[in-house]
């Protein structure tokens, strides 16, 4: 089926637009911080960009690529881009590249000081660049641009931060685990067994009424006796109302579908 035709609000698209502009605004302070770093400290700079052949910054659309693996019998590749590779040089000489990858929050000011380690997709994501890039080492930056006030002390700004790094070493054991969740997929597809649906990844997926009308009797029960849990835990009211709108929307879907469900 195709994919569905998204009602994309004026609202998400600045909000996707301006969280965009974030990452081209941090990737040009970098740039700027590499020329200019020497002039106002007299040391040269720790980090800098790294370049590709033509001597290009290494991100964005100058560094698209599409990387072909075989794992667990299964091939498949990763397209895509970053936000960049830079390189870092030690106290002793040594240069070692390191990946970049920004994310905005853009709701509230709070949000940065809350964070106490990356998300579990975006560890995810930088695994998936550090097999693209061969890049073991990765800074994931959190930037805010709900700010609490233009005049703020060094302990308010301690406490609401409007940027937070962290930095992520990738394991073999991570570059496994992201591997054979594309082998599980791949394996999937071949033998026509869908998974069951996350729910938890519904707000993003495309197929939505793919989804709705695919879904067996049975499937559909499991996923409503599931739904009636997450209503009744202590799962906070954001989460709840995710679950029953996305099982409101198959609902409505399956029965569009067979007036008489």
């Amino acid at each position: 089926m195709p994919r569905d035709q998204e009602d994309v609000k004026p609202w998400q698209r600045r909000w996707t637009a301006q969280g965009t502009a974030i990452g081209d605004w941090l990737q040009r302070e970098i740039l700027l911080a590499e020329r200019h770093y020497e002039k106002f400290t007299g040391d040269p700079p720790k980090f800098r960009m790294a370049r590709t052949e033509t001597g290009a910054p290494f991100f964005e659309d100058f560094v698209k690529t599409q990387r072909f693996f075989e794992y667990d019998g299964a091939q498949f590749s990763i397209i895509g881009t970053c936000d960049g590779v830079m390189e870092y040089t030690s106290d002793t000489g040594e240069v070692i590249r390191v990946g970049l990858e920004i994310k905005s929050k853009q709701t509230s000011y709070s949000e940065t000081s809350k964070l106490r380690e990356p998300k579990e997709d975006h560890v995810k994501q930088v695994t998936c660049y550090s097999l693209m890039y061969d890049v073991d080492y990765y800074l994931i930056v959190y930037i805010n641009t709900s700010k609490k006030a233009w005049n703020m002390t060094d302990e308010e700004f301690a406490k609401s931060p409007d940027y937070k790094v962290f930095g992520i070493e990738i394991t073999d054991e991570m570059k496994h685990e992201v591997l054979q969740t594309f082998a599980d997929v791949t394996h999937a597809i071949e033998n026509n067994e869908p998974p069951a649906l996350d729910l938890d990844k519904w707000t993003f997926n495309n197929f939505k009424t793919s989804c709705a009308l695919s879904l067996t009797e049975a499937e559909f029960a499991e996923l409503e006796v599931k739904v009636k849990r997450v209503l009744k835990s202590r799962l906070p009211d954001w989460k709840k109302q995710q679950y029953y709108d996305a099982l409101e929307f198959i609902k409505a879907v399956r029965a569009n579908a067979n007036p008489r469900v």
